[in-house]
C-alpha cells in the first residue's frame, strides 16, 4: 500500500495560514509492489500561481499503519485529482 499526505508548505493568505493546517490530509492506494517502490519516499509539489504550493509526500507502508492514519483523515482536502495524477504521470499536473 502506498499512503499520500497533503501539506500546503506555501500559504498565500493574508495571515500565512492555511485553515486546515491542524488536520491530518491523507489517502491510500492499492497498488502493485513496483509502484509502490517507485513513489516511497518521493514528494510532489504544484504551485497553484498565486502564491499557494501543494505538497504531496508518499510512504510505502503496512495495512495496519495505513488504517491507523485514514481514521485520523480529514480526506484528501478536494485534491485527489493530484494523487491520480501522481500515479498516471509521475508528477502532479493540472486537469483540464
Amino acid at each position: 500500500m502506498i499512503g499520500f499526505t497533503l501539506s500546503m508548505p506555501n500559504v498565500g493568505s493574508w495571515n500565512g495560514r492555511w485553515s486546515g493546517e491542524d488536520d491530518i490530509y491523507y489517502f491510500v492506494s492499492r497498488q502493485d509492489r513496483k509502484k509502490e517502490n517507485e513513489l516511497d519516499g518521493k514528494y510532489f509539489s504544484y504551485g497553484f500561481g498565486d502564491g499557494w504550493r501543494a505538497g504531496v509526500s508518499c510512504k510505502k507502508m503496512t495495512a495496519q499503519e495505513a488504517n491507523k492514519l485514514s481514521r485520523k483523515s480529514k480526506g484528501f482536502c478536494g485534491y485527489d485529482w493530484m494523487i491520480d495524477s501522481i500515479l498516471e504521470n509521475g508528477k502532479i499536473i493540472c486537469p483540464e
